[in-house]
């Protein structure tokens, strides 16, 4: 059976969750061969194994903190030529995008972004997509190369196959274009305690109807009875009544959980494109020819500030 090279997203060693839901895929396409990188890249073996990893192929170097992309880019460049994989499966982060792109122009392959689902195929791997700002779903093949392919975090379920997970050294040797770009400082994000918006099972927004930046304490309340991550429309964001980062659409972050919650969205075309895919949506709005129910599962026709506090409560007596 031919190997599937899966790009282990980690920090310090701990396996984030869309890497293990890529094992998941990598398997009904070929042996997934995992290659991690960085400071504690030997430390996920355990967890890359216990998921279908028949391999891990790792590689530490003072170049992958201080430096932006490149040397990634060259050592899964590295890894490829070592392997001659079927496909190489990326997790659809901004960082991990921009090396799937790079690494498939310099290997002159096709790449596809933003995949929600991935199958075998007679002449390849095929990947669905949500194009045209949701309006449409594909089936999608590479016609030339290695496909390289990202994949939208909440795509598929984490599975446990254990596997061997035989920990190799990847050789890499870096070139000049690997230290062009140094980062010369970084500043933590401060930590709000709730999930990654973009990996969360379970996603709150709220949207021109919370009415005020203070106003969104009560899409918070939900969110964290919950356990949930909090999103935004563009109309919230521009407005300044949340950051920027916390934006669902477009031209913001795209999103992919379990369950979808939106409050006071209309549910225009452009925050449709970054929560479309989700598995369940369910909607608060008081107007109840706004476009966000023609797609929803559940709909509620109310006023937020009377329906959401309501709900959260709910949870809340529930969980106690």
């Amino acid at each position: 059976m031919a190997e599937v090279l899966v790009y282990v997203d980690h920090v310090d060693g701990a396996v984030r969750k869309p890497t293990l839901e890529l094992l998941t895929l990598a398997r009904r396409i070929g042996e997934p061969v995992a290659v991690a990188l960085g400071p504690g890249a030997e430390n996920t073996a355990a967890a890359l194994a216990e998921h279908g990893a028949v391999k891990v192929l790792t590689h530490d170097a003072a170049e992958y903190a201080d430096y932006l992309v490149v040397p990634k880019v060259e050592a899964l460049q590295a890894a490829v030529e070592a392997v001659s994989p079927a496909a190489v499966l990326v997790p659809s982060s901004a960082e991990a995008k921009e090396i799937a792109a790079r690494l498939a122009v310099r290997i002159g392959s096709g790449i596809i972004t933003d995949a929600t689902d991935l199958e075998a195929g007679d002449e390849g791997p095929v990947a669905t997509q949500s194009v045209f700002a949701a309006s449409f779903t594909t089936k999608t093949r590479v016609s030339k190369g290695i496909p390289v392919i990202t994949v939208k975090p909440n795509s598929a379920a984490v599975e446990a196959a254990p596997a061997a997970g035989t920990v190799e050294a990847l050789a890499v040797t870096f070139s000049d274009k690997a230290t062009g770009t140094k980062v010369t400082a970084r500043t933590p994000r401060e930590s709000t305690g709730r999930p990654e918006l973009t990996e969360a099972a379970i996603v709150v927004s709220g949207g021109r109807g919370v009415n005020g930046a203070d106003n969104f304490a009560i899409i918070e309340a939900l969110a964290d009875s919950l356990g949930a991550a909090v999103g935004a429309s563009r109309a919230a964001v521009d407005a300044g009544w949340y950051p920027h980062s916390n934006q669902v659409g477009q031209t913001g972050k795209s999103v992919s959980p379990q369950l979808y919650i939106a409050n006071g969205i209309s549910g225009a075309i452009q925050h449709r494109a970054g929560m479309q895919t989700s598995k369940t949506i369910v909607a608060v709005n008081k107007d109840a020819e706004a476009p966000i129910f023609d797609l929803v599962d559940y709909g509620v026709v109310g006023d937020l500030f009377d329906v959401v506090p309501q709900l959260t409560e709910e949870v809340n007596s529930r969980k106690g």
